[in-house]
C-alpha cells in the first residue's frame, strides 16, 4: 500500500497516455468532497462540496475545497458530476461558478435540481446536463456512464470514467440496502458488467470501513418511529439533514398513522422538501404538510415540526430550540427526534444540545437509545462484497478520515488486490494511472478554504488561532503616548483587559515596570513605535504569564505627538 508523504514535491507532467486524479476534499476528513480527474490537458471534477467547521473554527461559516491548483485551468474543465445531492458533495459548486459560471452540472434530475436552488441564491444561472442511471455521456474525452446506487438521499449514482488510460470508477457515496424504501437498488450487475470489462482504478467510499457487516435496512426505521409515535403526548420535533428525503417520507408516513399534521421549520429545509414533493421524489398526502404558523390552532399531540440541526450546527433551529433562542419553545412532555448519525467531530455539539433540550423537559430519542437513523454508507461486509464483484485492478480509498481509509484498503487486500496497487492519499495527493498501475506522483496545494460571512478565503489560519485566543484567554489593551522626538512617555500607560479574568486595578502591579522599560528604550535612542508595542507586549506578557498562569490577547498601541 502507497501513502503520501510531506516531503512530496509538485507533479511532473502527466505522461502521455496516463490519467491523472487528484482529490481536493474528502480524504482525511468527512466532507468536501472534490476530486479532479485529468486526461489530454482536459479536467472532469466529480463532486465539490463543503465541509461545517468545527469548535476549534470560531467564526466559520463552510470550509471549501482548495480551487488554486485548477484556478488557472478553469478553461480546460469540461464539466462537474455530481453524484448526489448532500451538501458535502454539492455545497462548494456556487463558490467554484463565481469564479467560471459557464463550467456545465451532470448529475440526476433531484441532484440538479438541489444545487440549482442554491445558485439561485447566488444568482448563477447554470449550464445542466440531466443524467441518470444507464446513462452514457462523452464530456470531452471523458467518456462516463451512471450506475445507480443506493444512499441515503434519492438519485445518487456512481459514475464509470473510461478514458485511453483505462476506466476509473468513482462510487460517490454508496450501500447496498436491499430493501429500499424507494425501490432503487445499487445496481450490482452494472458493477459485475463493469468489472467484466476490466476496472483498472476503482475509488471507493470508506465512511463505514470500520464497522462490520451491513448495514441494516431503511425499513427497519419505520417500525421504532410508529412506537415513538404511539407513546408521544405531545409535539413531535424531528431534526434531519434537510436533504434526507427518505428518513422525511418516513416521517411523513408516520405522521399520517396517527393523526398527526407536520410543518417544516427552517429555509433549506422548506426549499429541498419543496422541491423533492414537486419531483415525486416525497409523497405528501393532502393537507399533511401545513404551514408552521398554523400550528398554533392545533393540540399539541397533532403536531410535528422537521427541522435542522441534527448535527449540533449553533445557528440551526434544534440548537437555537435548546437555547431558548427561538420562536419555537420547548416544553416538559414534547418529543424530539434526532434522525442521523454523528458525523465524526460533532459528538459534543450534538450532545449539548441533547442536554439542552432534556433541561427544558423534552424526550430526546437518539442514535444512541432507540434505532432512529441508519447509515447511508456501506459497512465492511458490503465493501468486501462489492470488491469481489468489481474485482479493480487499482484501488483508492475515498471520502473518510485516515482511520476508514486504512481500513477500506485492508478490505480491498483482502479480496485479492494486490498490495502495491492500494494508493491510500490524501487532499492534495496526486495519483497517476499509467499503463495500468496507479502510483503517487506529486502534491498540490488543498488547505482548509474559510467563507466566514461575504469573505471567502480572506481568513486564515493566524486568524482562527487569534480568535481562539480571544476566546478562551481574553485581551489586555495597553495604550501609551510618547514624544515623537524624544520617545519619553507623555500619557499612560493605560490598561484595559476584557474576557482575561483580570480586574484592571490588579495591573497597577507592573505599569511601573512598563514605564521603566519605555524610558530606557528612549534613553537608548529607541522611539520607532512598532518596536516599543513589542517591549509593552513582552513586558506585559511575562507579568501576566508568571502571575497568573495565562496567555491572553496583548494589544499594546503606542501613539506619536
Amino acid at each position: 500500500m502507497s501513502h503520501p508523504h510531506p516531503e512530496l514535491g509538485r507533479p511532473p507532467v502527466l505522461p502521455k497516455g496516463g490519467l491523472r486524479v487528484t482529490p481536493l476534499g474528502g480524504l482525511g476528513e468527512i466532507g468536501r468532497n472534490m476530486t479532479v480527474f485529468e486526461y489530454g490537458g482536459r479536467l472532469l471534477i466529480v463532486d465539490c462540496g463543503v465541509l461545517f467547521p468545527e469548535e476549534e473554527q470560531p467564526g466559520i461559516d463552510l470550509i471549501l475545497p482548495d480551487f488554486s491548483s485548477i484556478r488557472d485551468r478553469l478553461d480546460d474543465i469540461e464539466g462537474i458530476v455530481l453524484t448526489h445531492g448532500h451538501e458535502d458533495h454539492i455545497g462548494g459548486v456556487p463558490f467554484l461558478l463565481r469564479e467560471k459560471p459557464d463550467i456545465p452540472l451532470i448529475g440526476s434530475k433531484l441532484t440538479l435540481a438541489l444545487i440549482e436552488a442554491k445558485l439561485q441564491e447566488h444568482r448563477i444561472r447554470p449550464y445542466t446536463l440531466e443524467v441518470a442511471e444507464g446513462h452514457r455521456e462523452r464530456i470531452g474525452p471523458f467518456d462516463c456512464e451512471f450506475v445507480a446506487v443506493n444512499h441515503s438521499i434519492p438519485d445518487a449514482l456512481a459514475v464509470a470514467i473510461r478514458t485511453p488510460a483505462g476506466m476509473a470508477v468513482h462510487t460517490g457515496d454508496f450501500k447496498m440496502d436491499q430493501l429500499p424504501l424507494d425501490g432503487r437498488l445499487t445496481d450490482l450487475h452494472a458493477f459485475a458488467r463493469l468489472s467484466e470489462e476490466g476496472i483498472d482504478l476503482l475509488l471507493s467510499d470508506s465512511t463505514n470501513a470500520e464497522v462490520p457487516g451491513f448495514v441494516p435496512p431503511e425499513k427497519d426505521i419505520s417500525n421504532v418511529l410508529r412506537q415513538v409515535f404511539a407513546g408521544a403526548r405531545k409535539r413531535i420535533i424531528v431534526a434531519s439533514f434537510a436533504s434526507h428525503v427518505h428518513r422525511i417520507q418516513q416521517i411523513l408516513d408516520a405522521a399520517h398513522e396517527y393523526g398527526r399534521r407536520v410543518a417544516f421549520v427552517g429555509r433549506s429545509m422548506v426549499r429541498n422538501m419543496g422541491i423533492a414533493r414537486d419531483l415525486g421524489y416525497l409523497k405528501v398526502p393532502p393537507g399533511l404538510v401545513v404551514d408552521v404558523k398554523t400550528l398554533d390552532d392545533l393540540p399539541d399531540s397533532e403536531v410535528v415540526l422537521v427541522c435542522t440541526g441534527s448535527q449540533g450546527e449553533p445557528m440551526a433551529a434544534l440548537s437555537r430550540m435548546a437555547n431558548r433562542d427561538h420562536q419555537i419553545r420547548i416544553v416538559n412532555g414534547d418529543t424530539v427526534i434526532l434522525a442521523s448519525s454523528l458525523i465524526p467531530g460533532n459528538e459534543n455539539a450534538v450532545y449539548r444540545v441533547i442536554n439542552g433540550l432534556t433541561r427544558w423537559g423534552a424526550n430526546v430519542v437518539h442514535k444512541g437509545n432507540a434505532k432512529v437513523h441508519v447509515s447511508g454508507h456501506a459497512s465492511a461486509g458490503e465493501l468486501l462484497y462489492f470488491y469481489n464483484i468489481c474485482r479493480p485492478r487499482n484501488l483508492m480509498p475515498v471520502h473518510g478520515e485516515w482511520r476508514h481509509l486504512r481500513a477500506n484498503a485492508e478490505l480491498g487486500a483482502l479480496t485479492g488486490v494486490p498490495h502495491d496497487r492500494i494508493v491510500i492519499a490524501e487532499d492534495g495527493v496526486v495519483v497517476d494511472l499509467v499503463e495500468g498501475k496507479a502510483k503517487i506522483s506529486g502534491k498540490v496545494q488543498a488547505g482548509y478554504v474559510y467563507v466566514d460571512g461575504l469573505s471567502v478565503g480572506d481568513v486564515g489560519e493566524p486568524a482562527l488561532k487569534d480568535r481562539k485566543i480571544l476566546g478562551d484567554e481574553g485581551i489586555i489593551s495597553v495604550f501609551v503616548v510618547i514624544d515623537s522626538s524624544t520617545g519619553k512617555i507623555t500619557g499612560g500607560p493605560h490598561v484595559q483587559a476584557r474576557g482575561s479574568g483580570i480586574e484592571d486595578s490588579a495591573f497597577a502591579a507592573v505599569l511601573p515596570k512598563v514605564t521603566e522599560v519605555l524610558e530606557r528604550s528612549a534613553q537608548d535612542g529607541v522611539v520607532e513605535p512598532h518596536q516599543l508595542q513589542q517591549l509593552v507586549r513582552r513586558t506585559l506578557g511575562k507579568w501576566v504569564s508568571d502571575t497568573y498562569r495565562r496567555r491572553p490577547m496583548i494589544l499594546p498601541v503606542v501613539v506619536e505627538v
